[in-house]
């Protein structure tokens, strides 16, 4: 596989990002809308999740089709993300035919930040103008590091940021990922700045430092962070047609990725949860062939975004924990 020519998930065919974030109160929320509705779906994986609407993306569910997912800090509050971009949806006309009315659809997940040092004081819920204003950012750009979800993110050890990457296969078909990262476990090995992903870069994306001479030996990580405190959540797309269930298996394939990114991942103290979008543009010419690849690539595009989230954060006024680039850039 190669990466796509933006290296990011809107290289698969009719999908956009945005972002938007307040610096003072240091949290932000992302969007990654279709050009058109797409199927999508979801795993969860961790012990903490905080999410809206993903129980109709169940493969048995009426809706099989969604306009938007939004990715947001803010924990519970942060739900008020997808509020806001189904306004901004229902305004331009998109979203669930029922009669007269149109319903847009927008699964969310959120991860919590509200102790990184930013000022939580507000009076008014400010994610649902953050969605706003992220959906109307939406665009194939997607900036990296210290932006939208990711923008008061943290890990256990560096501060986190928001990801992406994309992969095209052999056959043609895209697959890429988008995610904020705020783990409890850590995506540097030991001391070093290596990153866990690696093994799974592609072009010094992430440095091209490789893995080190020698790991440091298995120890008993201890939880750095409080219970709700700590979530990486994902969205992995392609352009392949697939149906729920087949974008559910995607989804649960992806997981994968994050747990060779992440040390440890999928805690009990962690709400990690994966998205899976498919925009339907390309058809599968072998299917089995074809599905068995695009999940081996969801895996290494999600793993190669959690660390290219990493590698891209940028100190400011007022961190609690040192970034990536000012340790090793």
């Amino acid at each position: 596989m190669r990466q796509g020519p933006r290296n990011a998930i809107t290289d698969v065919a009719g999908l956009h990002v945005g972002h938007a974030h307040d610096a003072r109160l240091r949290s932000g929320v992302t969007v990654l809308l279709g050009t058109a509705p797409f199927t999508a779906a979801v795993s969860v994986m961790g012990g903490a999740p905080g999410t809206r609407e993903t129980d109709l993306l169940a493969p048995d569910r009426l809706v099989q089709q969604v306009d938007a997912i939004t990715l947001s800090g803010g924990s519970a509050f942060g739900l008020d993300a997808a509020s806001g971009v189904a306004e901004g949806l229902r305004a331009m006309g998109r979203g669930f035919a029922v009669g007269d009315q149109r319903v847009p659809i927008v699964p969310g997940a959120i991860l919590f930040d509200l102790l990184n040092g930013g000022d939580k004081t507000w009076v008014r819920n400010p994610y649902g103008a953050l969605g706003q204003a992220a959906l109307a950012a939406a665009g194939p750009e997607v900036a990296l590091g210290t932006v939208g979800a990711g923008y008061g993110a943290a890990t256990g050890s560096l501060k986190g940021g928001l990801g992406t990457a994309s992969a095209v296969l052999d056959s043609g078909i895209t697959v890429g990922a988008l995610v904020a990262v705020n783990a409890l476990g850590a995506a540097t090995i030991g001391d070093g700045p290596q990153f866990w992903a690696s093994p799974w870069e592609i072009d010094a994306e992430f440095g091209g430092l490789g893995l080190p001479s020698s790991f440091p030996p298995p120890d008993d990580p201890l939880p750095m962070k409080r219970q709700g405190e700590a979530t990486t959540i994902a969205i992995v797309a392609t352009d392949a047609r697939l149906t729920q269930a087949e974008a559910q298996r995607m989804a649960v394939a992806a997981h994968d990725g994050m747990a060779r990114a992440l040390v440890p991942s999928h805690t009990l103290l962690d709400g990690d949860l994966v998205f899976a979008a498919a925009t339907g543009t390309r058809d599968m010419a072998e299917p089995l062939r074809d599905l068995y690849q695009i999940g081996h690539a969801a895996a290494c595009c999600l793993a190669r975004a959690i660390a290219r989230g990493i590698h891209a954060a940028r100190p400011e006024p007022g961190d609690l924990q040192p970034c990536w680039r000012a340790l090793y850039g």
